[in-house]
């Protein structure tokens, strides 16, 4: 994993169905998602929350928890909807980072997110490995 894809919002970009279509380029199985290479790879700061706050949204930060609002009321609604939907947290994420440096973080990203069977990264999204579980994502498009 890489830290150019932990979004200042704390997403990890390469856990997102999104990046894993574009990088598995899945839109030649059928699927019709948009693609995305990560927040920072595609010069953008956080999709999420630079609408609302200029220091993320003009890159004055790298980080949300730079800021003296940190978590604001827009990241702790992102971050109930991923902790209840996807099992992720962004205050979680970014209080790791903070606190034990964004090599402890990658590493228990990839302790936590590898799949067992094929060693791939699963999708924080979909649930599941998108290279060896494909099926049930094809499954539930039909």
């Amino acid at each position: 994993m890489e830290d150019k894809l932990i979004a200042p919002c704390g997403m990890n970009c390469r856990l997102c169905i999104s990046y894993q279509f574009r990088e598995k380029d899945l839109n030649k199985k059928g699927f019709h998602r948009k693609y995305c290479p990560g927040c920072i790879p595609r010069g953008e700061n956080c999709k999420h929350m630079a609408r609302i706050c200029s220091l993320v949204g003009e890159g004055k930060v790298r980080f949300c928890y730079e800021c003296e609002d940190y978590p604001c009321k827009r990241l702790k609604s992102l971050d109930k909807r991923y902790r209840t939907k996807y099992n992720m947290s962004m205050i979680e994420n970014l209080d790791v980072i903070k606190d034990k440096g964004m090599k402890a973080f990658l590493e228990k990203e990839e302790k936590k997110w590898t799949c067992p069977t094929c060693g791939g990264i699963k999708c924080c999204h979909a649930g599941f490995c998108l290279d060896c579980d494909i099926d049930k994502l094809i499954r539930k498009k039909k």
